[in-house]
């Protein structure tokens, strides 16, 4: 009995000099595993605000194909874009950090294109707040161009 008691005794001290040892692990991985969830979501975000972009582009350009003759191809092109990038805040063509170059082929006797191509300035202003280790990640600027044929 005495013995065992003894045992006893020893696995109580190996369990008390655990104690507090998954607070540290879990102070050690969660600035990690907090890092990669914020990366995920800071990329995820940019990604959708690439592919408002280039939705942008093609409403612009969709635009400028389907006005009436003798009609502002470049403004209508430019409200569709600004309609369509109207859900993320404050991003229009006017922006500092968007650059909206919409370029119509003047008409004459060959067919003519509307071009939209749409620049925003990632680095300038960042969707998100900047995360220690992202930078190397994303772009320094987001691109997209679209080009359609209108009827003169």
């Amino acid at each position: 009995m005495g013995r065992r008691r003894g045992v006893e005794m020893t696995r109580l001290r190996a369990r008390r000099g655990d104690r507090g040892a998954a607070a540290v692990e879990f102070a050690l991985v969660a600035p990690l595993l907090l890092m990669l969830v914020f990366g995920i979501i800071s990329y995820g975000y940019m990604l959708s605000f690439r592919q408002a972009i280039s939705q942008g582009a093609a409403e612009g350009v969709r635009a400028a194909a389907v006005a009436p003759q003798g009609a502002d191809f470049a403004a209508l092109a430019e409200a569709a874009v600004d309609e369509a990038l109207s859900g993320y805040q404050g991003v229009e063509c006017a922006d500092a950090a968007v650059t909206c170059n919409i370029t119509v082929d003047p008409c004459g006797s060959s067919a003519a294109y509307a071009t939209v191509e749409i620049v925003y300035d990632y680095d300038a202003r960042p969707l998100t707040p900047d995360l220690p280790g992202l930078g190397f990640v994303m772009p320094n600027t987001l691109r997209y161009q679209a080009k359609a044929e209108v009827s003169c």
